[in-house]
């Protein structure tokens, strides 16, 4: 669908317009010349990626600054996450930008994170500052970049939030005139999915995920495979966004289906509040996603999603093939710029016969509370947490290598919204400590990872926030290992370092002292190397003594002793 263009005109330059005043409001917070690895809205692993990475020319310890005036009202210091964080609040706008995986602070915020930490005895804090203790001018540098927490590499993870509703925005809407784009989204695939016992594509009752195929310039082609439907379907589009002088791929902003011209379909992700970012798994084909890390964004709205990204949208979606002639469906995939990408295929109206849908012996339906109570097993589901009905299948297998039974909690992959409880029958229950006992999920390859839970009745508590994995009971007996790394160079290099590694319920807590007073220890979620710079304000000269313990997720302890003279 084309907009005439006396429209276009109006929306590009209401566009611009809009752009323009808000560059006057924000600065860029690095003085590099902007480009980005990834905007707003991408999609992550069960969450929509919330503001823009900024590119740091590879390295860290590129100044950071104000993007205007305001107060510092967070600091996050934390291993995973974003690692190092800003916050800082501008009242004049309503909003708060936000600074991630930073290196280090300015100095004064530094000094003050310091002393919380120590007052707190550890490394990981999350502090409120009063409004008056960092007060800001726009332009003022208040860190240097880096790539703590979970960061994939060197970069500056920035945000624009709703100060009152803490609501992520798209900081294109105010940077976009500084981070010029001309380049179009590229459509990658198209799915069919036929609603069950509804609907048939192809002959077939399963779903139908096509790669569109292009020229050598990267042109779309048509599709290589005729496509035909009877009954109710749903579509799905693959797709990426790109911009001038990147290889990265980015999130598409906006995406508009229609079928015979009208328009049945439209979402545009513009923000969004962080207690709905998990439904990004039924914003995309889930189960595409968990199989083949694939990301198919769905044209129809489930049941139990609550998104308020959707516009347009008619019978939720879906689309009723039930007239013999050809129906002709386009795409149409716009960026924050309004880059378009236009993409149009046929779906043949074939009368087929609908097989009846396969019968279910533990049915859960979307907006009631579900169940599964067995002797050696239960699953408790409350109202709020599935996106759609759920056909659920339970499979139990001896095992020899567990302390229970092996459990396939369902043949295929289902979201939920929030954690639910389960549990799960010991076969035996032979250790004293039953803190020992935990949950692993055990992969297709036969691989555990550990899970946890807690010792009840007879059995395992756990926690579980999808359906389709396996699970059993096993049990951690070993303490975590500290390994000293260097330690004759510890006096010289100004600093101690220890690895720690687990072999399976993970290190929970650790804590290090020299003679007696507690020692700031750093680490970061990348690494199992844990440090300690030599404090000259805490530490007096002379002999000293290193205390470091830890402890692992069920309470396996160890602990590391050693004595230099500083």
């Amino acid at each position: 669908m084309k907009y005439p263009s006396s429209k276009k005109i109006f929306i590009s330059l209401f566009i611009a317009g809009s752009f323009s005043l808000f560059a006057q409001t924000y600065q860029n917070p690095l003085n590099i010349p902007p480009a980005l690895s990834a905007n707003f809205g991408e999609l992550r692993n069960n969450h929509f990626h919330s503001g823009l990475d900024f590119k740091t020319q590879g390295v860290v310890n590129k100044p950071v600054f104000a993007v205007a005036d305001g107060y510092v009202s967070r600091i996050l210091v934390s291993p995973s996450g974003y690692g190092l964080a800003l916050y800082v609040t501008h009242p004049a706008t309503g909003h708060t930008s936000v600074y991630g995986h930073l290196n280090r602070f300015s100095k004064s915020i530094a000094d003050y994170a310091k002393q919380k930490q120590y007052e707190q005895e550890r490394f990981h804090v999350d502090l409120t500052v009063p409004p008056d203790k960092f007060p800001v001018k726009k332009g003022q540098q208040i860190a240097w970049s880096g790539n703590t927490g979970g960061s994939g590499g060197p970069h500056l993870h920035f945000e624009i939030r709703d100060t009152q509703s803490e609501e992520p925005l798209d900081p294109l809407n105010f940077y976009a005139p500084s981070i010029p784009d001309t380049q179009k989204p590229d459509i990658r695939g198209i799915a069919v999915y036929p609603i069950a016992g509804k609907g048939v594509v192809n002959n077939s009752a399963e779903a139908l995920r096509l790669t569109i195929p292009k020229s050598k310039a990267g042109v779309p082609q048509p599709l290589k495979q005729n496509l035909s439907a009877w009954g109710k379907i749903g579509l799905g589009v693959k797709a990426y966004d790109r911009m001038n002088g990147q290889n990265n791929v980015y999130g598409v902003k906006t995406i508009r289906l229609f079928v015979d011209g009208k328009q049945v379909f439209g979402s545009i992700v513009n923000r969004f509040s962080f207690g709905k970012t998990r439904q990004l798994n039924c914003f995309v084909d889930f189960e595409e996603w968990r199989e083949r890390k694939s990301f198919f964004m769905q044209s129809f709205v489930e049941p139990g999603n609550t998104l308020p990204v959707y516009q347009n949208v008619s019978n939720n979606g879906y689309i009723d093939i039930d007239e013999e002639r050809p129906y002709k469906f386009t795409y149409e995939l716009e960026d924050a710029y309004g880059n378009t990408e236009t993409y149009s295929f046929i779906i043949e109206g074939i009368r087929t016969e609908i097989p009846n849908q396969p019968c279910c012996t533990q049915f859960m339906a979307w907006n009631l509370y579900n169940s599964v109570v067995d002797f050696d097993f239960f699953l408790h589901i409350p109202n709020g947490n599935l996106y759609n009905d759920c056909c659920f299948s339970f499979e139990k297998t001896p095992s020899s290598l567990y302390f229970s039974d092996i459990y396939s909690v369902n043949d295929r992959f289902v979201p939920l919204q929030n954690n639910v409880n389960a549990w799960i029958r010991l076969k035996s229950d032979s250790f004293d400590k039953r803190s020992q006992y935990g949950v692993a999920l055990i992969d297709k390859n036969g691989n555990s990872n550990w899970v946890g839970g807690i010792y009840k009745n007879g059995g395992i508590e756990f926690k579980l926030n999808e359906l389709g994995h396996r699970y059993a009971i096993d049990v951690d007996t070993i303490a975590p290992t500290i390994t000293p790394l260097d330690s004759a160079k510890w006096v010289q290099q100004k600093s101690i370092r220890l690895r720690l590694t687990d072999d399976k319920s993970g290190i929970s807590s650790f804590r290090g002292s020299i003679n007696g007073a507690f020692a700031l220890f750093s680490h970061d979620i990348k690494s199992n190397v844990y440090t300690y710079a030599f404090d000259d304000e805490r530490l007096t000269k002379g002999k000293q003594e290193l205390i470091f313990s830890v402890s692992d997720g069920v309470g396996n302890k160890d602990e590391f002793r050693y004595e230099f003279v500083y």
